[in-house]
């Protein structure tokens, strides 16, 4: 999870260095172009190119709406976002998504409400309150 974390932690920077001069949608597009090209050349030298075609309809759907939502409206809306403003302000308040995941997961799929999700749910709008 290191590896992970510095790498998410150092992309926002790179990428508010790409919106200097590029429309937030077009950087999304390359973005996701280079990571689809990636994604396949992964897939096919693990050899899980056969696991790609048994996909089910269904879960192609539900797939694709999470690209949709997450990949390019809210990839879409976050360069936006980050292309005026400062990375410091935005990738906390882009990062407070747990808030909804967190609501959602109580609502859709009835998953406990907790006294430390409770906690950590008021520590993370304190900490939007906080960058803001």
């Amino acid at each position: 999870m290191i590896i992970t974390a510095l790498l998410w932690g150092a992309t926002p920077i790179i990428e508010k260095i790409g919106l200097a001069k590029v429309d937030p949608l077009v950087g999304v597009t390359v973005r996701s172009a280079i990571v689809t090209i990636g994604l396949f050349i992964i897939l096919f030298l693990m050899g899980k190119g056969r696991e790609l075609i048994e996909v089910s309809g269904k879960n192609v759907l539900i797939f694709g709406a999470s690209g949709v939502m997450a990949g390019l409206l809210g990839m879409w809306t976050y360069y936006m976002a980050l292309k005026m403003e400062a990375t410091s302000k935005i990738v906390p308040i882009a990062a407070s998504y747990p808030l909804v995941t967190a609501l959602l997961g109580a609502l859709i799929l009835n998953e406990g409400v907790t006294l430390p999700r409770v906690i950590g749910t008021a520590l993370i709008v304190s900490g939007i309150w906080l960058v803001k």
